[in-house]
This record gives structure tokens, C-alpha cells and sequence, in this order.
């Protein structure tokens, strides 16, 4: 394994040497990969080189060792290290350049983040903690140009990173895919059993993960050997990574023709609760000393020894290792469904392991990365079939008790199910105890579920709990790239049946996923987002959802591959009587409006909302859309926003809104390349359309001339219009002066966006007239990044001083300054003033303006002053008022 990174180590190259500065090189990868093997090998290469001149020496620390020793000083410590040496000190050392030093496990020091950084020491006689010292040794304060070789964890990397100057990092990976399958077939003597065996772990992407270390690939042939000896299927043996570490356990005692050693209960107890402690206290070793208060001996210890569970540490002497880091998270989550009795015994006390809920905690597991697993394996052995060979093996009593403290976690505050991270965890939990009654209870009163798949483990966790939900009524799902195969163009050729086959083991899950629209009587909200999936995964849910009784009630689907999935999902909604809302949304649409047609032609037809964005469509195309809108009763709202509909295509729609059938409430065409060539159109069908409430025209080149036409169409006292958008429409002070005419009569007008508009000093003058009116019904005013200047306050105070209808104004982007909201803020103190909500940008640094916001709000406790910090990039301010 050395020669794969000796190439790029220093150490390995001695004319490499020769550089400005000593090195540093960090070996660092999960436990028991090979990292201490590989750094006492170049310690060994490093002594014995004998291209360099001079003799080489190297000190090797272990941090395992030196956590248990008590202050000292740095001579101290070489000298405990180096017995041969007269006296330490840095004249009694070899020439620094031929010394190095190994600082193996710099994770087991466990110190708080950043502390050793604040505390230096320079001085070899000063007495010091021992992470201390070797904080110093590695920013180079007691033996500057020795050559350091640090192995370490990748939990440690960002404490090391602080202390270390250039160093070299190399990631020890441990036995990659080709070794592991060589290791099972030179384990198993027939070549096809070592290949089932190694497809049966391959089969637990986390477990496959583990077998990178050289000890649980051990464990794992020695199990599944075993197991298959016994006629049992390998793979119902990896289907968790619990199952697998319990009967490894239980095959080291036990198996044909042997029968397990007596008095086994107690001694497992004890390692359990060492496994625990050592787990919270972040370490690796335990002394022989601490199983005495447990009420064990170390005699008691040679059952474990002999079947491999533990070992005795080679560097720390009277201490004792577990074969490997996942061995230990399983005894140490053993020790949580021992019974309650025994465990009071020998308790170790109180303080030294944290409870249920402390262990199941998204801080703890932040700061403890290791309790995390400790959690899974806890929930695995709160299967009862698991729990049962437990007992049979060790004849210790198991409790099934803390099964109520998992539930409780699982329902704790709003529930694991809403972020991604949550659940993502929770279902991997509820996956490795693989108890569908435990799962049902955990997901009985789940409402809302937002799923992120990023590899096909993902799917096979999600699928085994979610299909039990029953009270589902809001589902959003994210798949990643990877998850399915069958679609990937990127691949190379030659690999499609490989990526065929794969995808025949993934679909079995995804067919247990979609199942749970079918397991749910409410209403769903169904969100598809950002998804790769497959053609034949698209076929599945498709399936699912005609099949199932009809109980979708709001369709997102944004972002999907392939590109023929749309058209697939809007097949199967023709007819669905409880669909109410659909978006659809994706890049260069094609083909979508006469699929949509067909929708909203059907007589079952109950949609109420339509969202098309981003669609390509012929003009012929959207005159069958429009005539389809004819001819449907039940759509009331339609968001056309970022289609390229062009003038001819708005023109068709505008005829549509003349028609006494049109049901439109509330229309957007927002970037929709229009112009106002065609707004007389609009603004005859604004004349005779009784039911058309909200206009959303932002981001469309409409110019005064456009907006002069509107207003004439709006100013029939017929229209219902209340709420129009004109954001960034290219409008100046001629098109303002023509709305603030609008607003002068008895409109009905209440909500007008102008933001992002050059209305001038003038337009905004005329405007503020507009307010003063008693006609003027306007409560919402946007008038954002509308390039007004400290000059206009006064004309905005003084409208705000006599208008009694305005409660939301929108000043954002706009560089009022101090005297500019000075001006402001004398009419906003006033009783009088209406405003329930003002937006404005503010210089967090200028404490004159904070003086006036406090002022401001002193005097008018109902007023909310917003901070606008940012240009919105996706929504214009006035979005969340044009409700759909």
C-alpha cells in the first residue's frame, strides 16, 4: 500500500529534501485503514535510508499513550520517548534536518477546537499539558527543522489545519474495490462463494464503505463464511450493517459443533460500557484497570480476545484496543438495550454517557461525529428477532424499553421529516432497524416530507420507511444524478447493460416509494424538483398515480429529466378531478400545449391553477391554448411567467379575456417579450372582462406609449382590476403622469408595482398628488430601485400625511440618505399617517439614520421600517402580494 503514495512524500525522495523549509506531511482517512502501518513503514525507511549522508533518527508519539500522561515538559517527554539519550534537550538531539517525528492519532488528543493554537510553548523545561507541547512541536516552536509525519482522522483535519504551515495532505483510503474483491476470494476456498459473499456486501453501500478497512473486511468474510456454512443467505445477513456486526459477534462464540463459553453475560456488559465511554470521551483504548468497576477481571476478557473482539494496544501498555472503530460503535449502542438491572450493577457513573435523546441530537452529533453510528447500530438492535439472538448467544437479558425513547426523539420539536438533512437521517435509522412496526409508529402522524436522493442507498432508506406513512399531505422530492442510470448519456457505451442492471436492483425501491401516494387518503401537494430520473422511472410513478385512488391535489414539476417526462405526467392528469394547481417548469419546454390543451378540456377538469414557465411554443399553439381556455370553468388563475409568447401570442390570449366564458382572476405574463403594440387589445379586453382582478406585465418592454393604453381601458369604472404589475416595463414620467391620472378617479386600482422604473422627479410628483385624492384606493405602492432622491421626500412626506389608505410602501434601492428619510420621518411620526409597513435601504453604519429609525418607531409603534439589503433575484418585492 506505501509504494501507492511514496511518490508523492517527501520522505521517500531525500533530494527533495533540499527545499526552503522542513516538511510536514498529514496521512488522514477514516479509522483502520493503514494509516499507523504506513507511518511507522517510513519511519522504519526513514532510519535505515541509505542514500542520505548523515544518520537519521525519528521519535515516534502516539497520542493514544500520551492523552493518559499527566503536565510535563518537552524534555521530559523525549526523554520518556528516547531512554538512550544522556539528557534532552535540543543540543542533546541529531542535526534537525535527519530527525523526524511521528505524531500518530492526533485526533485521540481530543482537544476543544482552536485551543491549542491560543497556547504556545517555546521552552523545553516548561511544564506543559501534553497537547500543548505537541501543538507547539507542530507549529514548529521546539524543533523547527525537524522533518513531522502526522496521522490523524478526518474529524481532527480543521483543528491540524490551524497548526500546520505548508503541510502535505494525503488521504489514505485503505483497500480500494479490486483489493477487497481479491481479499474474499483468497478468504473463501470456492471462487463462486467468495464472489456471492463480496456481491453481498457490495449490496450495503455502507458497509461496503467500511470493508475499506482491512479489519472489517476480516470480520465481514469471517461472518458471511460462517453464515453460508450454515445455509443461510448472505445477503439477508448485509441488508444492515447491524445485522452484520451481531452475528460476527455472535459467530466468535458460537457456531456448529462448538456452543458459547459460559458466563459471557457479564464481561459483555462491561465491554459495552467501556465501548460507550470511550466513545463520549472520543477515544480508541481502554486500561485493564476499569473493568475491575465493573465488576470483571481481566481473565474474564480472554473469550473477547481469543475471537478478536478486542486486542491489546501496542502502544499504550495494560490497555486494550476493539478490532476496529465500528466494533466499538456497536457495543456501545449494545449498552443502551441491556436490561436496566444489570446495567445499574457496574455503572460506571453518572456523567460518562450521555442518555437517549443526548445521543440521538443533531449537536452532539456535530461535535461527536462517531455518536452518529452509535445511533444506527441502536436502532438495529431494537429489532426484537436481533434482540432475541443477542440473549441466546451472551444469555444476557436485552430490554426492549428504549424503544419508546427512540420514538420520542423521532417526534421531538417539528419532526425529522421537513429538511432534507433530517430525514435523510431518520430514515437511515429507521432502515437499519428494519421493524415495520417501529417504523409505523414513527411515521404515523408524519404530514410533510421533503426527500433528497443522492444515491441509490438514499432511495432503498426512504422507500422502506415512507411507503408505511399514511398522513402524508406534502411531498417534495430531489433526485440526484446518479440515482438512476438507464438515461445517462455521459456513460460510455459500452456500459449500458451494466447500468440496465443496476437500475433493475434500484426500481424495486422506487416502486416501494411511490407507493405511498397510494397508502394516503388526503389530499397531496407533490413537489418534483431539479430531478434526474429515468424513463422507466417516470413510467413507474406515472403509474402509480393514475392507479392509485386520486388524491393529488397541487403538482410541482421543475427542472426534471428526461425532457419527455412532462409530457408523460400531464398524460396521466387529463381526467384527475382533485388536481387543482400545476406547475410546470423547465428550460426550452417543447411540445407542452397540446397536452395541456387536452387537460383543460376535460370535462373532469378542476384545475384552478396553471403555472407554465419556460415553454416554446408556434403561434398555432397558442391559439389552441387560448381557445381551450374557453372552453374550461374552473381555471381562475394563470401564471404564462418567461414563455416566449411575443405580441401575436398575447393577442390571442387578450381576444380570449373578451370572451363572456373566460374564468381568468388573475393573469402573469411577466417576461414574456411583449411590447405595447398590442396593449389597446389588453385594454379592450380590460373593458368588458368582469372577473380579471390581477395583471402581472413586469420585465415586458411596454414604454409609456403601453401604459397610457392601459389606463384607458382601466378607467371604466366597470373594471375590476386591483392589483397590476409593472415592474421594470421601461416607463418614465410621461407613463407615470398618465397612472397617476388613473388613480385620481374612482378606480379600483389597490396594488401597483412601478419598481424598477425611471419615473423621474416629475413622475414621482404626480404620483404623490395621485395619494392625496379621497379617490385614490391604493394600499400597496412598489416603487423599488426607482432612482428617487432626497429631493422627492418631501413630495412623498406630504402625501403621506394626508392619505389614509396607503399601509405597504416600498422605497428599497433607493438612496434617500439622512435627509432624505429625515423628511420621511416627520410624517411617519404623526397619528394620522396610515403606513403600516415602509421599506427602505439603510446605511447599517450611519447612526444618525439609526437615531431616526428608533425615533420613527418610538412614535409610531405599528409602523414596521424593513431593511433592504439586496437586488431580488428570482423575485420582484411585490411578489408574495400576487398571490396565486
Amino acid at each position: 500500500m506505501g509504494k501507492k503514495y511514496e511518490k508523492l512524500v517527501p520522505f521517500c525522495h531525500p533530494k527533495m529534501l533540499a527545499g526552503p523549509f522542513p516538511h510536514t506531511v498529514v496521512l488522514h482517512g477514516p479509522a483502520g485503514v493503514g494509516k499507523t502501518t504506513l507511518a511507522k513503514k517510513w519511519m522504519l525507511d526513514w532510519t535505515q535510508d541509505t542514500l542520505s549522508k548523515a544518520l537519521n533518527s525519528a521519535l515516534y508519539l502516539s497520542c493514544k499513550e500520551l492523552r493518559r500522561q499527566g503536565p510535563c515538559s518537552f524534555a521530559e517527554l523525549i526523554s520518556k520517548q528516547c531512554p538512550d539519550l544522556p539528557q534532552a534537550g535540543p543540543e542533546a538531539l541529531p542535526p534537525a534536518r535527519t530527525l523526524l517525528f511521528v505524531i500518530d492519532a492526533f485526533d485521540e488528543l481530543r482537544v476543544p477546537s482552536g485551543s491549542l493554537i491560543h497556547d504556545i510553548c517555546g521552552d523545553w523545561e516548561k511544564r506543559k499539558p501534553v497537547p500543548v507541547l505537541l501543538g507547539s512541536l507542530l507549529m514548529r516552536k521546539l524543533v523547527p527543522e525537524a522533518a513531522l509525519l502526522v496521522t490523524t482522522r478526518p474529524g481532527a483535519l480543521r483543528e491540524l489545519r490551524l497548526l500546520v504551515d505548508q503541510p502535505v495532505f494525503l488521504e489514505v483510503e485503505g483497500l480500494s474495490e479490486k483489493d477487497r474483491r481479491e481479499y474474499f476470494l483468497k478468504h473463501f476456498a470456492e471462487e463462486d462463494r467468495g464472489l456471492r459473499a463480496f456481491q453481498a456486501m457490495r449490496g450495503n453501500p455502507a458497509l461496503f464503505c467500511l470493508g475499506s478497512a482491512p479489519a472489517v473486511c476480516w470480520a465481514v468474510c469471517t461472518c458471511l463464511h460462517l453464515q453460508m456454512e450454515e445455509g443461510r443467505d448472505p445477503a439477508l445477513t448485509c441488508r444492515t450493517t447491524t445485522s452484520l456486526f451481531l452475528r460476527f459477534l455472535c459467530g466468535q462464540f458460537a457456531g456448529p459443533g462448538r456452543s458459547a463459553p459460559p458466563h459471557l453475560a457479564a464481561p459483555l456488559r462491561a465491554l459495552s460500557v467501556l465501548a460507550a465511554e470511550g466513545i463520549w470521551a472520543r477515544t480508541s483504548v481502554f486500561h485493564g484497570a476499569d473493568l475491575g468497576r465493573l465488576g470483571v477481571s481481566e481473565s474474564d476478557l480472554r473469550p473477547f480476545l481469543d475471537g478478536h473482539i478486542v486486542q491489546a494496544d501496542s502502544d499504550c501498555e495494560g490497555c486494550y484496543a476493539f478490532l476496529h472503530l465500528s466494533v466499538q460503535q456497536f457495543l456501545a449502542a449494545a449498552s443502551y438495550v441491556l436490561d436496566g438491572e444489570e446495567r445499574e450493577a457496574g455503572d460506571g457513573g453518572p456523567g460518562r454517557v450521555g442518555d437517549v435523546r443526548t445521543l440521538l441530537s443533531e449537536e452532539e452529533r456535530l461535535k461527536n461525529p462517531d455518536l452518529t453510528h452509535v445511533g444506527h447500530f441502536l436502532f438495529g438492535l431494537c429489532n426484537e428477532e436481533r434482540a432475541r439472538e443477542l440473549e441466546a448467544a451472551f444469555g444476557c437479558r436485552v430490554s426492549l424499553a428504549v424503544r419508546q425513547d427512540l420514538l420520542k426523539c423521532m417526534s421531538a420539536g417539528h419532526g425529522p421529516f421537513c429538511s432534507g438533512a433530517d430525514v435523510r437521517e431518520a430514515v437511515h435509522r429507521l432502515h437499519e432497524s428494519q421493524e415495520e412496526s417501529l417504523v409505523k409508529e414513527a411515521t404515523a402522524h408524519v404530514q410533510e416530507v421533503s426527500l433528497h436522493l443522492q444515491s441509490p442507498v438514499d432511495l432503498a432508506h426512504s422507500a422502506f420507511c415512507l411507503q408505511h406513512c399514511r398522513d402524508l399531505r406534502r411531498v417534495s422530492l430531489q433526485v440526484e444524478k446518479g440515482v438512476f442510470l438507464e438515461n445517462d448519456r455521459a456513460s460510455e457505451p459500452d456500459t449500458w447493460v451494466e447500468r440496465s442492471r443496476r437500475d433493475q436492483q434500484v426500481l424495486p425501491f422506487w416502486v416501494d416509494l411511490c407507493s405511498m401516494l397510494s397508502a394516503n387518503r388526503n389530499r397531496i401537494f407533490l413537489d418534483i424538483s431539479h430531478s434526474f430520473l429515468s424513463t422507466s422511472s417516470v413510467r413507474i410513478l406515472c403509474e402509480k398515480i393514475a392507479s392509485a385512488p386520486h388524491n393529488l391535489q397541487q403538482v410541482v414539476l421543475r427542472n426534471i429529466s428526461p425532457a419527455d417526462a412532462y409530457r408523460n405526467f400531464c398524460t396521466v392528469f387529463g381526467g384527475y378531478e382533485t388536481l387543482t394547481h400545476l406547475t410546470l417548469q423547465e428550460n426550452d419546454q417543447k411540445n407542452m400545449l397540446p397536452i395541456l390543451c387536452e387537460i383543460l378540456k376535460h370535462p373532469k377538469c378542476n384545475l384552478q391553477y396553471l403555472r407554465l414557465v419556460s415553454c416554446s411554443a408556434t403561434t398555432q399553439q397558442w391559439a389552441d391554448f387560448a381557445s381551450s381556455l374557453k372552453s374550461n370553468h374552473s381555471l381562475t388563475c394563470l401564471n404564462l411567467t418567461a414563455n416566449e409568447l411575443q405580441d401575436e401570442g398575447a393577442k390571442l390570449l387578450y381576444a380570449t379575456l373578451r370572451h363572456p366564458r373566460c374564468f381568468l382572476q388573475r393573469l402573469s405574463l411577466e417576461n414574456c417579450q411583449l411590447t405595447g403594440a398590442y396593449c389597446k387589445e389588453l385594454s379592450s379586453a380590460l373593458i368588458v372582462n368582469p372577473k380579471l382582478t390581477h395583471l402581472c406585465l413586469a420585465k415586458n418592454d411596454l414604454g409609456d406609449q403601453g401604459v397610457k393604453l392601459l389606463c384607458e381601458g382601466l378607467s371604466y369604472p366597470e373594471s375590476p382590476l386591483q392589483t397590476l404589475v409593472l415592474f421594470h416595463c421601461n416607463i418614465t414620467c410621461d407613463g407615470c403622469i398618465k397612472l397617476s391620472m388613473l388613480l385620481h378617479q374612482n378606480s379600483s386600482l389597490t396594488h401597483l408595482d412601478l419598481g424598477l422604473n425611471h419615473i423621474g422627479i416629475t413622475g414621482l410628483k404626480f404620483l404623490c398628488e395621485a395619494l392625496k385624492k379621497p379617490l385614490c384606493k391604493l394600499s400597496c405602492l412598489w416603487l423599488w430601485g426607482c432612482a428617487i432622491t432626497p429631493a422627492s421626500c418631501a413630495d412623498l412626506a406630504s402625501a403621506l400625511s394626508s392619505n389614509q389608505s396607503l399601509i405597504t410602501l416600498d422605497l428599497g434601492q433607493n438612496s434617500l440618505g439622512y435627509s432624505g428619510i429625515k423628511t420621511l420621518c416627520d410624517a411617519l411620526k404623526l397619528q394620522s399617517c396610515s403606513l403600516q409597513k415602509l421599506r427602505l435601504k439603510i446605511d447599517q453604519a450611519d447612526a444618525q439614520i439609526q437615531d431616526l429609525l428608533k425615533e420613527i418607531k418610538e412614535s409610531n409603534p405599528n409602523l414596521t421600517v424593513e431593511r433592504d439589503y439586496e437586488e431580488p433575484k428570482n423575485k420582484r418585492p411585490s411578489s408574495h402580494e400576487f398571490i396565486f
